[in-house]
């Protein structure tokens, strides 16, 4: 009796599973699009693309890039929230995502938990508390020990209000119990080009953005916002490390699928993608655009997903950032 109901059970599975597994094994049979919500040149961009020619090789099916740019990455997440739940459109993007949820609140045409699925992390975007050389602070603890000293003094710059280095120093802020000055800009250029020449005097930026500054002495690394030191600047610490205990703000690109995708299908490309960062030539080029290779499963994606959107939404409350 024991062995029939076994033999019985095994059969149940396989009627039951094995759809799934013909399914994910067929996936891809016709071109699959993967829309870039971002003007091409930019991180999100060449990460995107990097990996997309690496699954077209690796699956035999054409993976064909589609930047929708526009509002932050707004304009082409609804497009993909709209897109049917196959697996033949989906969407690489940043943790702008989650920011914009709280920016533009009502106004979404989706809702940025419940109408996508996270496949898996591409890579960090790690962002670096830079000074201008005319600061007299080397080090974490000496930064905020004179921004204690000259409370309303100091001037911040960012790529715009909401923006990734605008929540980055906002919770630095208000970790350390800090008063410094917002000067928000229109992008990543204009925000490094105002501490370059002293308009402001310090700025957390993508690592990208203030390299070439960096290894000229123009600006004056401090310490970097991700949870582990990044190799792109070797030698300086954390924040967490230096001065402030527990902080970690670590901007990253992943990819998506509408909510209700197969979860065969999702799991096949988190594996394939899986592979494709682990390719030397692709962590030689993510770390030559200072930008760290990042994998995960989909469902510690997912989770990341729930707990950055909580962390995104009071940092915005807190800075009173939003989208007229």
């Amino acid at each position: 009796m024991i062995k029939s109901y076994r033999i019985a059970a095994a059969v149940l599975f396989v009627a039951l599973y094995s759809p799934v597994i013909v399914l994910a094994q067929a996936y891809p049979t016709k071109t699959v699009r993967v829309v870039i919500p971002w003007p091409p040149g930019g991180s999100n961009d060449i990460v995107g693309r990097m990996v997309v020619q690496k699954l077209s090789e690796s699956m035999g099916q054409q993976f064909v890039v589609d930047n929708r740019a526009g509002a932050s990455g707004v304009l082409g997440s609804e497009l993909v929230s709209k897109a049917p739940a196959d697996g033949y459109t989906i969407m690489v993007h940043s943790a702008t995502h989650m920011g914009n949820a709280h920016l533009y609140g009502a106004k979404l045409g989706y809702d940025t938990l419940k109408d996508f699925t996270g496949i898996g992390l591409l890579s960090a975007q790690p962002g670096v508390l830079t000074a201008h050389p005319s600061l007299p602070s080397k080090t974490t603890k000496e930064f905020i020990a004179l921004a204690k000293a000259r409370p309303g003094q100091i001037l911040y710059s960012s790529s715009g209000n909401g923006s990734a280095p605008h929540l980055q120093m906002a919770l630095l802020i208000s970790m350390a119990g800090l008063k410094l000055v917002h000067v928000p800009y229109k992008g990543g250029v204009p925000q490094v080009t105002a501490l370059v020449s002293g308009e402001t005097q310090v700025s957390f930026a993508t690592i990208g953005t203030v390299i070439m500054h960096i290894k000229v002495g123009r600006l004056r690394p401090i310490a970097v916002g991700s949870a582990k030191p990044t190799k792109t600047l070797p030698g300086v610490p954390t924040l967490s490390e230096s001065g402030v205990p527990g902080y970690e703000m670590n901007p990253w690109i992943g990819m998506f699928a509408p909510a209700g995708a197969p979860r065969a299908i999702i799991d096949r490309l988190n594996a394939e993608v899986n592979k494709v960062l682990a390719i030397p030539d692709v962590i030689q080029k993510l770390e030559a655009q200072a930008l760290d290779p990042w994998t995960s499963t989909p469902d510690e994606f997912n989770a990341r997903l729930k707990v950055d959107y909580e962390k995104y939404g009071r940092l915005i409350k807190l800075t009173g950032a939003k989208v007229e």
